[in-house]
């Protein structure tokens, strides 16, 4: 009869210090154990190591884990051993080409309700936790300066019962608790993406250029009823563009200057492009607004592309109408298309960005969609949303941890 593997889960908790691994992996390999898993977090000082071995054939567990209880003792530990059974660990073992997710909750603050929720709604759906991880640095208990945010990640394993109702549940609890959820399959693509895209107006930027450039012209209700009938359905991008910027004919270019020395940048877009710059993105304006303000971003952001309409100027005056091809929302996922060709970058490795209807194509093609700030039927077509932080949220969607991004 075959003699059965043994195997023995070692859990350590106590006060972390220095040497702690060391000095128990030493114990470890005079008795030359194999390890055949290990995981180790510290939450606020303390410490929990978890070691999975396989006991040598001709040893004995005995002497291993009495000298293991010894050191432990004398360091100050908690040590907890559980024999495992090996058909057990076999089955374990199988399991590893489950299918993995990452799920990242982004928010001012997590609470427990926000936490229980999705916790709650994983284990219905037959996912298991691995690990937990926090990418938001330590958070001070007094927030009132600056923007805060929290945002923890978790590794899923196991295939969604209902993928479709899981995702509903998720935009509910999002809802309901004032937390942002993104759900992503944790595959190659999601830890390579290389070209980010961004829509202008309302996303880079807190102001919708051309009602800014409407209020110096003074025909600010005329533009705005031409918008409110666009997003009515009433008449379409094209038409509704064409029309407003027939009202600013006779606008001086100076006022281009002076709306965009005053254009608000959305909170975090300044961190959120010197880190993708550090560590070689691409990045890309696919706009409907107009590229005097697009070239404006792309000097003080370092953006790598501007794609957006050119409004035509003779005498020093706006004369009403544009110069070449207008960008709508079909022409941004076009552009996006090309760019991704250009940097020989599949789709898959591209971010767009954007909180409006016309956005929609290109937030559909790119591997990571995401409706920033949008409205209600915006976020329910994009593959993620971003509600509750700023632009550098997109930073934990990739995996990023702020010591890295603060660096």
């Amino acid at each position: 009869m075959t003699k059965q593997k043994e195997i023995i889960l070692l859990n350590i908790s106590g006060e972390d210090k220095p040497g702690v691994t060391a000095t128990l992996t030493e114990i470890l390999a005079q008795h030359k154990v194999n390890i055949l898993d290990i995981g180790q977090a510290v939450i606020h000082e303390d410490l929990g190591l978890g070691i999975l071995m396989e006991v040598p054939e001709k040893s004995e567990s005995s002497p291993i884990l009495k000298d293991l209880l010894f050191k432990a003792y004398e360091m100050g530990l908690n040590i907890k051993f559980t024999p495992i059974a090996e058909n057990k660990y076999n089955e374990w073992v199988e399991h590893q080409g489950k299918e993995r997710f990452i799920i990242t909750l982004l928010s001012r603050k997590l609470t427990a309700e926000q936490l229980s929720k999705v916790t709650r709604l994983i284990t219905d759906q037959g996912l298991n936790i691995d690990v937990i991880s926090r990418l938001s640095g330590r958070i001070p208990l007094n927030n009132g300066k600056g923007h805060p945010k929290s945002v923890a990640e978790f590794s899923v394993r196991g295939t969604p019962r209902d993928l479709e109702k899981m995702k509903t549940a998720f935009i509910d609890i999002s809802g309901e608790t004032g937390v942002d959820i993104a759900f992503q399959e944790d595959n190659i693509f999601r830890r390579n993406r290389r070209l980010v895209c961004f829509d202008m107006d309302s996303t880079l930027i807190q102001a919708e250029v051309i009602d800014e450039l409407a209020r110096k012209a003074g025909v600010y209700k005329e533009v705005s009823a031409i918008t409110e009938a666009a997003m009515r359905g009433e008449i379409d991008f094209n038409d509704s563009f064409k029309k407003r910027i027939a009202l600013l004919k006779g606008l001086d270019e100076s006022v281009m200057k002076e709306v965009a020395d005053n254009l608000p940048l959305t909170e975090g877009a300044e961190r959120l492009f010197h880190t993708l710059k550090k560590y070689g993105y691409r990045t890309a304006i696919l706009s409907g607004g107009f590229t005097y303000f697009g070239n404006y971003l792309k000097a003080k952001l370092n953006i790598d592309y501007v794609f957006a309409n050119e409004l035509e100027v003779q005498n020093g005056q706006l004369t009403g109408r544009h110069v070449g091809e207008i960008i709508n929302g079909e022409k941004k996922a076009e552009l996006l298309k090309l760019i991704a060709f250009k940097e020989d970058i599949h789709l898959e490795q591209v971010i767009a960005v954007g909180d409006g209807s016309n956005d929609l194509p290109m937030l559909r093609l790119a591997g990571l969609g995401i409706a920033f700030h949008a409205k209600p039927k915006v976020r329910a077509s994009a593959k993620h949303a971003i509600s509750t932080i700023g632009l550098d949220a997109i930073l934990y969607l990739l995996g990023f941890r702020d010591r890295e991004i603060n660096l």
